[in-house]
């Protein structure tokens, strides 16, 4: 039987949809090369916690729909979002993700790309078998741009010194934000409510998408390794710099600079005493109040929405997800 995310017990009611977006996912999985097939099952089944299309699902809730449908269209975003990853952990070099090793270290870089490839056709499969309006695809389509922008402006502004928070807004607003906005809108469009509804629910997820980096950028500089499942501060390493970083720059770039000079090279007790430099000027605390501001925002706009039991499981799972540490 498909296993989910612990979070799910939680939540009764969603997780019986969310195995069967795991399990769809898992049946249109049938390339030759075997190598490539066990790659994506590992993924697949490796605990993520399929936030993307649970809000997909739940947004879909307000109005009755065919749920055959809207679980495909969950599980094309899920593969979506786990094709970014796996490429996203080429790129990088990663060894581990969910404390487990990765496509790339297990698999070799090969497999990993053709795997990310497979996963996009995949996803456009899905959409053109169950989505029932083309502005689903379009909207799937234009989503994909904006993560490769957001991609892009990453890799334009690796190991950039003087890269600031707004820099950084933008490369989160397309490489994560993205994905939870595609989400709910195509859960809110599909269930045949009104586009200006479904564009408000995208805006929504925007708004938690943002939060939920910001926090998960925070959790570099207060968890282990252990409590991440991926390596502390290898982002510094890679050059990549994230928000308590940046707005620890802005209270104090005398006291970050040194470690910017040359951040591939940092030993494991500079990481540390980055960290603790970090942490020590302000930084995290500042991050906090920017993610505080976007969740702010996500709930004032659920909050809007329609009296529903899917609103107040919304709102629970929302104030769950942006408060977590760890």
């Amino acid at each position: 039987m498909t296993k989910i995310n612990a979070l799910w017990q939680q939540y009764p009611t969603l997780k019986p949809e969310l195995t069967a977006v795991l399990e769809l996912m898992e049946k249109h999985i049938k390339t030759s090369d075997r190598a490539v097939n066990d790659a994506i099952l590992t993924m697949i089944h490796s605990g993520g916690k399929l936030l993307r299309p649970a809000y997909c699902l739940l947004f879909s809730q307000f109005k009755e729909t065919d749920r055959r449908k809207i679980i495909a269209l969950a599980a094309a975003v899920e593969t979506l979002h786990t094709a970014t990853l796996i490429h996203d952990d080429v790129i990088d070099r990663s060894r581990l993700r969910r404390n487990q090793p990765t496509i790339q270290s297990t698999f070799g870089q090969d497999v990993a790309v053709y795997a990310g490839d497979y996963l996009f056709v995949v996803c456009f499969q899905m959409l053109s078998q169950y989505a029932s309006d083309l502005r689903s695809i379009q909207q799937n389509a234009k989503g994909m741009q904006h993560i490769l922008d957001g991609e892009l402006h990453q890799r334009q502004m690796r190991y950039n010194t003087n890269m600031t928070i707004d820099d950084y807004l933008v490369q989160i607003d397309g490489k994560t934000a993205q994905l939870f906005a595609l989400a709910c809108f195509i859960g809110a469009f599909e269930s045949q409510n009104t586009l200006r509804f479904a564009r408000h629910c995208e805006q929504i997820g925007s708004q938690i998408g943002m939060a939920f980096q910001i926090m998960d950028d925070i959790l570099d500089y207060t968890q282990s390794e252990v409590g991440l499942g991926k390596p502390v501060l290898e982002d510094v390493r890679q050059g990549v710099f994230s928000a308590p970083l940046l707005l620890a720059k802005q209270q104090d770039a005398a006291a970050i600079a040194p470690y910017l000079q040359d951040s591939k090279t940092l030993t494991d007790a500079q990481l540390v005493a980055l960290r603790d430099t970090v942490q020590a000027v302000g930084g995290v605390t500042a991050a906090e109040e920017l993610a505080a501001q976007y969740t702010a925002k996500a709930l004032a706009g659920l909050n809007r929405l329609p009296e529903h039991p899917a609103k107040t499981i919304l709102l629970r799972l929302t104030k769950q997800l942006l408060a977590r540490k760890r």
